[in-house]
């Protein structure tokens, strides 16, 4: 009878470790079985495992060489539901790859790169961790992916994951199977996404794929929202730029840093780097990766052709936007249709895919497109900058609504996306009013939690604080836990204080040229015109959030915080 060595990993499940453990040793006793076994501590480095014919059972995690070289791996919670069952199959001769625990990589983004992708990150890595199932995840933020998968890591995985909500370059993973979700479910459930990912993954096409593979570049298909927020999560890093670097010109060199009398100076030189650079290309951006998104690589210059155009005919972001939907089906149509030579093929991405593309988008957007979709946007944003009173209070409270419904959501996105591209056109006030929004959800319950605090558990209490951090830095996503616990008392709450939020900055007529940074980027001058209202404004949206959600829970006590 060969020898069994069980090693039991719990990875942060101690007390389970231990019971797998003596399960399976009384099993073994019962059964007659010579059984080792060694609970690992991940503080000291395992024994080598004895290369003499040891059939090794791996329970728990599955990681590095000591995963490649189990001969059965199995999950503490199958281990604990039948330790004879388990000590019987991984006896048993040829009985091993079958049950093998399957090995995951990830990859999470989000348009902004902040919160969602990293909320994502941590919903898988806590899925799999029930599972029991081993999972490196890649955080594709905004500062470049964190955490890169590396070749082996990609080569050895079963399946690769994608939970993201803008399009992710997906040439790498030719020939594996993959799964594509947003990064909803991974946050809410990321153990439920894993099996989904696990039951349904298809082998991605590409260069590189399989005998029998997809063809290449056959993807899921994402929607337009989708492809929208890839070209927004690109275009967010031109708009800072260029904000800050007018509202640098402007602190320097006063309103009049743009004159032609002041050129040749750091301000105007500032000005010109801001405004002529930074968001001449926003538009661009924004056009090129809604159709890389479509499209992947062929599409990036039409796309961005088109949005040049789009910006030359006046017709600003909107314009951008059809551009970029123009050229990406235009593109992804044209390379379904044209089939050449394989000798020819590698021509089609590079010469007659970005050529025809071009014509078809340039041609539609002078001719047909441009004009009708520029006056479109100067009637919006006529329309905007002439808003006084009640239409203007009332565009931000639905801004504001939006901002708190589903907190960093496709409501919230919406929102904010609509927001942003009016940056372009020079009109800032709902930018504004959407940052305002946006900040005070997660302060509302930072105030909520120290005002009420009777009303809230200790480890709520806790969140509390991380919460009021993140609503500082206009991350709305920090309130999520909290209505996810209480959706009907919670959400309505921060909805009634972000849309107060919004009224007041739109009332008041503030401006804010900076998409992002929340109050670290206030203080900046020129970043906020009516800097007193527009504190006010969050303060008020702040104070209402806090005082709903406190009355609210008092009305219905939950037992955990008695």
């Amino acid at each position: 009878m060969k020898r069994l060595l069980a090693v039991i990993d719990g990875e942060g499940r101690d007390i389970q470790a231990v019971l797998a453990a003596e399960a399976l040793r009384k099993a073994a006793q019962t059964e007659g079985r010579p059984l080792e076994i060694k609970v690992r501590d991940r503080r000291q480095p395992l024994d080598v495992v004895p290369d003499d014919g040891t059939t090794l059972l791996l329970v728990g995690a599955d990681e590095g060489a000591l995963g490649r070289k189990a001969d059965r791996h199995l999950t503490l919670d199958a281990v604990l539901t039948d330790p004879a069952g388990a000590l019987r199959d991984a006896a048993d001769d040829g009985a091993v790859l079958a049950s093998r625990i399957p090995s995951i990589v990830a990859v999470t983004s989000c348009p902004t790169g902040i919160a969602h992708t990293f909320m994502a990150a941590e919903g898988l890595q806590e899925g799999a961790k029930q599972l029991g199932y081993p999972i490196r995840v890649e955080t594709q933020g905004s500062v470049g992916a964190g955490t890169p998968l590396t070749d082996e890591e990609i080569a050895n995985a079963e399946i690769v994951l994608i939970a993201a909500d803008r399009e992710v370059d997906r040439s790498r993973f030719a020939g594996k199977r993959v799964f594509a979700s947003n990064t909803k479910p991974a946050i809410t459930g990321g153990a439920k996404l894993i099996e989904r990912a696990l039951a349904e993954a298809t082998v991605q096409g590409g260069a590189g794929a399989a005998a029998g593979s997809a063809p290449a570049g056959a993807k899921e298909r994402a929607g337009p929202y989708k492809h929208l927020m890839t070209g927004v999560s690109f275009m967010l890093p031109f708009v800072v730029a260029g904000g800050l670097l007018i509202a640098l010109a402007f602190a320097l060199g006063g309103i009049h840093a743009n004159d032609d009398a002041a050129a040749g100076t750091l301000a105007h030189t500032l000005f010109l780097i801001g405004a002529k650079g930074g968001f001449a290309l926003m538009v661009p951006a924004l056009a090129g990766y809604i159709a890389y998104s479509i499209a992947d690589r062929p599409g990036i210059a039409p796309g961005m052709i088109g949005g040049m155009v789009a910006a030359m005919l006046g017709a600003g972001f909107l314009g951008g936007i059809v551009a970029g939907f123009i050229a990406g089906y235009g593109v992804d149509q044209l390379n379904r249709w044209i089939r050449l030579p394989k000798n020819l093929t590698g021509l089609k991405p590079v010469l007659i895919l970005p050529l025809l593309g071009t014509l078809l988008t340039g041609l539609l957007m002078y001719f047909a497109v441009g004009t009708p979709v520029a006056a479109a946007l100067a009637f919006l944003t006529e329309w905007l900058r002439s808003m006084q009173g009640s239409s203007a209070i009332l565009l931000g409270v639905i801004l504001g609504a939006m901002s708190a419904f589903d907190m960093g959501g496709p409501v919230n996105k919406a929102g904010y996306a609509f927001s942003v591209g009016l940056v372009a056109s020079q009109v800032y006030t709902p930018m504004a009013a959407t940052m305002a929004a946006g900040m005070t959800p997660p302060l509302g319950i930072a105030l909520a939690t120290f005002l009420f605090r009777d009303r809230f558990t200790a480890e709520e209490r806790e969140a509390g604080a991380a919460a009021g951090v993140l609503g500082l830095s206009f991350i709305t996503e920090g309130a999520i836990p909290f209505a996810a616990r209480d959706p009907f008392r919670v959400i309505p709450s921060l909805m009634a204080g972000s849309a107060v939020a919004g009224a007041i900055s739109m009332a008041s007529g503030v401006e804010l040229k900076v998409p992002h940074g929340g109050i670290f980027v206030l203080p900046i001058p020129g970043a906020v015109t009516h800097l007193l209202a527009y504190a006010a404004a969050i303060v008020a949206g702040t104070t209402l959030t806090a005082v709903l959600v406190g009355v609210l829970k008092a009305s219905h006590r939950d037992p955990a915080t008695a």
